[in-house]
C-alpha cells in the first residue's frame, strides 16, 4: 500500500548539551505520530523499526526515528545502556513532538525496541497522558524499573517472540508492575529480532492496530 503524499523531514533536537538527529515522516491526513526507541547498538537506519515505520505510515501514523546517542557515545558499551540517559534523549524529542507545527495537534506514540523499551516506559511514565500508548518489540521494558512502570498511564502492548524464552520471562515481570491498560503478545516461532519469515509482518500489524486504537484524541500542546 503506498502514501500517495508524505512529508519527510531531518530535524536536529538539542538535548542537554548535544544534538541528536531524526528522520520525520508525515504522511497526509496523518491521525497521530509514533516516536521509535531504538536499542543498543541500533540508530534511526534499523531496518526492523523502518519496516514497523512505514507500516504504520501506511495507516496515516506519521513516524519520528531518531538517533538517541552521538556516534562517539554509541561506541560506548556502558553509554548504550545507560537507560536514564535514553531517557532524557527520548523525552526531548517528546517536547519537540508537542510543539512543532506539523505534529503539535497529534497524540503521540512511543515504540520501543530493546532498552528502548525501558527509556519509552520511563517517559510514559513521566508524561502521563501526553503519552496515548507505547509498544515494545523484543524489548526490555523491566529495566524501566518497577516505580516507573507502576506510573504508566498509557495503554502499553509488549510483543515478544514465542522462542525468545528469557525475554518473555522479563516481559512478564514487567506487565505484571503495569497497573494501566496493558496486553502481552507472543508471536509463536518468532526468536529475538522477528527475522523469521512473516513474523516482522506480525509486530507491524500488532503495532498499527494498537496504536490505531488508542491515538484517537489530539494531542497536548504541553
Amino acid at each position: 500500500m503506498a502514501i500517495a503524499t508524505q512529508r519527510e523531514l531531518l530535524i536536529q533536537i538539542t538535548a542537554g548539551s548535544v544534538e541528536v538527529e531524526g528522520m520525520l515522516h508525515m504522511p497526509e491526513n496523518a491521525t497521530g505520530v509514533i516516536l521509535f526507541a531504538h536499542g543498543s547498538g541500533s540508530s534511526r537506519f534499523s531496518p526492523r523499526n523502518n519496516f514497523v515505520a512505514e507500516k504504520l505510515r501506511e495507516v496515516h501514523l506519521g513516524t519520528l526515528l531518531m538517533d538517541l546517542l552521538t556516534p562517539d557515545e554509541e561506541r560506548t558499551y556502558q553509554t548504550r545502556f545507560n537507560i536514564s540517559l535514553l531517557s532524557s534523549r527520548l523525552n526531548a524529542a517528546v517536547e519537540w513532538l508537542l510543539h512543532a507545527e506539523a505534529t503539535r495537534l497529534l497524540s503521540c506514540g512511543l515504540f520501543g525496541a530493546s532498552t528502548g523499551a525501558a527509556a519509552a516506559l520511563q517517559v510514559a511514565a513521566e508524561r502521563g497522558a501526553q503519552i496515548g500508548a507505547v509498544v515494545s518489540r523484543g524489548g526490555r521494558p523491566d529495566l524501566a524499573g518497577r516505580q516507573a512502570l507502576a506510573k504508566v498511564l498509557a495503554p502499553t502492548l509488549l510483543i515478544v517472540g514465542g522462542l525468545d524464552d528469557v525475554v518473555i520471562e522479563l516481559n512478564q515481570m514487567a506487565y505484571s508492575a503495569l497497573h494501566g491498560e496493558r496486553r502481552l503478545e507472543i508471536v509463536p516461532g518468532a526468536t529475538h529480532l522477528f527475522e523469521e519469515p512473516g513474523k516482522l509482518e506480525q509486530v507491524a500489524k500488532l503495532a498499527a492496530d494498537w496504536f490505531a486504537r488508542h491515538l484517537t484524541s489530539p494531542g497536548l500542546a504541553g
